[in-house]
């Protein structure tokens, strides 16, 4: 394994930690709501408690990333993840249990942007695609896990089994701090820091001996330039293609049927157990279908990657709509739904959004851009988990109504994509902004 392929898969654990910690509570909400005796109003506020966290994480990171460096930063992100998961396992006041799930949602929004920073800045040209994209599966594969933890600890028959399954990302948590400390600080951070020396050290570790100086001249041609603010009018295209995708990913349900599989397969009919397990197989199906998503997403580009997914939500959406159409007969084929539903969802929305987000905006205001599409994902994503068990709880047609609308929903993202998103696929940047006309 190459010294640049090691690094990289440290930094990508925060993408593990940002996986577990958003699928661990679909294993806990119940008991939590029960625990504390909250109405579905509060229940969703506590579950969208982290992701209103995502936000402020997202938004507030990329000044003491560009101030402090990155290595300190993943640092810090550790330890948030750490104490979020010893604090929610140990609460006794609900407003502490919810203070912890935001400190957790702070850590996922900023490792979702320091993490794939980091990596990028590390990773030789020659396999930057391959690298940036063990954060997306370390994403995925820490939702199985989180699953499959809360599968084997709902059957222990203990009535703290919901602390532990909350308290066990500590674990990973602590592996991520103590293997941070082997990292080096991002070379290109270094050079931006007039640290030219420690920086060549790195690049010739990493395999780029002397581009520390090519980086230098980029960032004196930079600092003589005029610095661009995002809303200006020139970058409405890229801007509207954003937060469209980003908007569409969530309005999808993804966070629905994450954050509350068990109690989805629990409405359609199996028993407590049963309903863990089943949310194993959607972690599975999720990880594989990402895995697969990544060796394509070049050879068949993005656009056709997102038609193929849309049309294969639709239709798993509207025949999971259709077994929740009679609230008093339980349809055991749920679970075929779901599972294809996911598939469809990690081959195309799961894999495409980050890359074409990083894709469509030039280089003087990509960050921002990318901040702009992170927010708008986790607006809608909190929005989302928020409202479902109000709308499930509210009407015994409520399973229904929500997937009918998630369903209408990728529907119209179908048209959006085919008749106005660009396809980016084996484009260079500068040939993406001459035709997006930027």
């Amino acid at each position: 394994m190459t010294y640049p392929t090691r690094i990289a898969l440290i930094a990508a654990l925060g993408g593990f930690l940002f996986g577990f910690e958003t699928a661990v509570i679909s294993g806990a909400e119940r008991t939590i709501q029960e625990f504390w005796k909250l109405d579905a109003f509060w229940l969703g506020f506590t579950v969208a408690a982290s992701l209103i966290g995502t936000v402020f994480g997202s938004l507030i990171i990329g000044s003491p990333a560009q101030k402090y460096g990155r290595k300190k930063v993943l640092i810090g992100i550790a330890l948030l993840y750490l104490l979020s998961a010893i604090g929610c396992s140990i609460a006794q006041q609900w407003i502490l249990f919810v203070l912890f799930r935001f400190l957790g949602g702070i850590a996922v929004g900023a490792s979702s942007v320091v993490g794939p920073m980091y990596i990028a800045e590390i990773s030789p040209a020659r396999s930057r695609g391959r690298l940036a994209g063990m954060f997306q599966l370390n994403i995925v594969g820490g939702i199985l896990i989180a699953y499959l933890t809360n599968y084997l600890l709902s059957n222990t028959g203990d009535d703290n089994a919901w602390r532990y399954m909350l308290g066990i990302m500590a674990v990973p948590a602590v592996l991520f701090f103590v293997l941070l400390q082997l990292i080096p600080e991002s070379p290109r951070w270094l050079v931006l820091n007039d640290r030219d020396e420690e920086a060549e050290q790195i690049f010739v570790r990493l395999g780029e001996k002397g581009a520390s100086q090519l980086i230098r001249e980029e960032h004196r041609l930079a600092s003589g330039g005029t610095r661009e603010t995002l809303f200006n009018g020139k970058y409405n295209k890229p801007i509207l293609y954003a937060i469209l995708l980003a908007m569409f990913n969530q309005l999808s349900g993804i966070n629905a049927i994450l954050y509350y599989a068990p109690r989805i397969f629990e409405m359609a009919g199996f028993n407590k157990a049963d309903a863990f397990q089943q949310s194993v197989y959607i972690g599975l199906a999720n990880f594989l279908f990402t895995a697969l998503a990544m060796t394509v997403i070049d050879r068949f580009g993005r656009k056709r990657l997102l038609l193929t997914g849309t049309v294969g939500m639709v239709v798993f959406l509207i025949l999971t709509a259709i077994s929740f159409s009679d609230p008093e007969a339980a349809d055991k084929h749920v679970i075929v739904y779901l599972i294809g539903f996911i598939a469809f969802f990690a081959f195309s929305q799961g894999a495409v959004i980050w890359v074409f987000i990083s894709e469509i905006f030039p280089n003087s205001v990509r960050s921002q851009g990318g901040s702009l599409g992170s927010f708008t994902h986790w607006i809608m994503a909190a929005i989302i988990s928020w409202v479902f068990p109000i709308i499930v709880e509210g009407s015994a047609m409520g399973g229904f109504y929500s997937f009918v609308f998630y369903g209408a929903m990728m529907f119209l993202s179908f048209l959006f994509i085919w008749r106005v998103m660009p396809e980016t696929k084996g484009k260079s940047l500068e040939q993406i902004q001459k035709e997006l006309g930027i």
